[in-house]
């Protein structure tokens, strides 16, 4: 059986410089990987940010699966080496009984009931990045994890 993972996003891709590449890593993925994609509609700009970030929170509660191990993005949250990272999504996919779901939020990022359901908080870096570049940066390293455990020489 392929192993699978989910990737739940806040928001669409509207400019085509982040669609074309983030389209090449998610085709490049499925080589390795069956991927389910999950992109939820921002809240309201008329509601507060704390209130965004907890309504699209919910949102995000609310598509997980028994399955799901969700892995939050956050800034805040355990930086890995690339090959690092390879070790832990191995040992996640190699764990039957659950299934990968990372998870970007909105601009005003994840509630802390979500964040404190997380399997891990992964951060990409201290820096904050544009939702769109991040979401790019995490498929980029998840395919660079793939290629590692695959012996492919992607990575060099």
């Amino acid at each position: 059986m392929t192993a699978q993972m989910t990737f739940i996003w806040i928001g669409e891709l509207k400019k085509s410089h982040f669609q074309e590449p983030v389209a090449l890593y998610w085709k490049r993925l499925q080589h390795y990987y069956r991927v389910h994609e999950i992109c939820l509609k921002d809240a309201s700009g008329r509601l507060s940010p704390e209130q965004r970030r907890d309504k699209e929170s919910t949102a995000v509660e609310d598509r997980l699966g028994n399955r799901d191990a969700p892995i939050c993005l956050d800034q805040r949250g355990r930086s890995f080496s690339s090959e690092a990272f390879a070790e832990q999504l191995s040992s996640w996919l190699q764990d039957g009984s659950m299934r990968p779901c990372f998870i970007i939020g909105g601009a005003f990022g994840l509630s802390p009931q979500l964040l404190g359901k997380a399997r891990l908080c992964l951060s990409l870096s201290p820096l904050t990045f544009p939702h769109e570049l991040a979401r790019l940066i995490l498929l980029e390293q998840v395919y660079r994890a793939a290629t590692i455990l695959h012996n492919h020489p992607y990575h060099h």
